[in-house]
């Protein structure tokens, strides 16, 4: 049986409405203020924003710290929903990600939309989806009571394999797309908001259990999380305010962008949850499963395609609608995981009410 769920905190209670608030904030201030954002969005090095830059490590950062890499001893006893997990988020997702968005950017939707802008929005749905979610998956995995254990390893085991899989991904499949690779760009991306965060969290993390021990550790977590907190809903107003005018002036564009994003988050969770179930594995697990398989490093996706393409690219676009819909679309995954716990229960292959590690 499950340990049910701690009292949600303020803001993971009411996580929509926050993120609701701020894209209106950021998208009507982008709207009104265009000069003081095409200000903001000028202040880069090596063609990445400063500003957003230093949000999304303020972001990343503290929420890196709760990450154990040590955590990966553990990968052994949940084999099964790691691998499920793992062959969504690697083998499926941003393939399926770049099928999506062949069929319906480049056929379905391809008279609705500018066609000087398709390779750049499609750079920007494959770049949504070629990254798991590291951060919000712990708020996603307590909602539906998921083994904090796995959801642990799970995303210590993605940090570890995203620093080396992102970039050929990446590459691989906008090569597929006939889409020009900016290698150094790439790269530079990879190296600024994978590899750097993580090593400055693992140094930190070190540092804090050597002297204080998990107590040390923990009161850091605490005083952190208000600076981190800020920083997502800072970076989101930032994000929608440097797309606001586009947003309001190309509400088609927005619902056609949205298509493909839906359709690959429901598939691959629903996917992962389907997998779990078969392989007999505990609904504890299944639950984050699902939800790590599905959601997107919105982040690191919004920053790369900002690098890469600009920030008033379609690709940044395409990696905003991703934040847009991000929120609302997991709790509802969320809401049928939870939703549908008995029946995944029931008749469960290889459930003998006993432990399925």
């Amino acid at each position: 049986m499950a340990e049910a769920a701690p009292r949600m905190a303020l803001f993971e209670r009411y996580l929509t409405v926050w993120v609701l608030l701020c894209i209106v904030a950021g998208t009507l201030l982008g709207h009104l203020f265009p000069t003081a954002f095409s200000r903001l969005g000028a202040m880069e090095v090596a063609k990445v924003n400063l500003p957003v830059a230093v949000l999304i490590w303020l972001m990343i950062i503290p929420m890196l710290l709760k990450v154990d890499f040590g955590a990966m001893r553990q990968v052994g006893q949940h084999w099964r929903g790691i691998g499920v997990t793992l062959f969504i988020n690697w083998a499926v997702k941003p393939f399926s990600m770049a099928l999506l968005g062949w069929f319906f950017l480049r056929h379905v939707f391809a008279d609705w939309l500018p066609a000087d802008q398709i390779d750049s929005y499609m750079a920007g749905l494959i770049l949504l989806a070629a990254a798991p979610c590291t951060a919000m998956v712990f708020v996603w995995s307590n909602l539906c009571r998921g083994d904090a254990n796995f959801t642990l390893s799970q995303v210590a085991l993605n940090n570890a394999i995203m620093i080396f899989a992102f970039a050929p991904i990446v590459a691989l499949l906008l090569g597929l797309s006939s889409i020009s690779v900016p290698w150094a760009t790439l790269a530079l991306s990879v190296a600024l908001y994978i590899l750097v965060p993580v090593a400055i969290a693992v140094m930190a993390r070190h540092r804090l259990l050597s002297r204080g021990g998990s107590e040390r550790l923990q009161s850091t977590l605490d005083r952190l999380g208000p600076i981190s907190l800020t920083a997502l809903l800072a970076t989101l107003v930032l994000l929608f305010g440097f797309q606001g005018r586009q947003i309001i002036e190309q509400p088609l564009i927005i619902a056609i962008l949205a298509v493909p994003i839906l359709i690959q988050v429901y598939f691959n969770s629903g996917l992962a949850y389907l997998l779990n179930r078969r392989l007999g594995v505990a609904h504890s697990v299944a639950g984050p499963s699902a939800l790590i398989g599905a959601s997107n490093f919105f982040e690191l996706a919004v920053a790369t395609a900002v690098s890469l393409f600009g920030l008033h690219s379609g690709a940044a676009l395409a990696t905003v609608v991703g934040v847009l819909i991000e929120v609302p679309v997991m709790l509802s995954v969320v809401h049928i995981v939870n939703r549908t716990r008995t029946w995944y229960e029931l008749n469960r292959p290889g459930f003998s009410g006993g432990s399925n590690l």
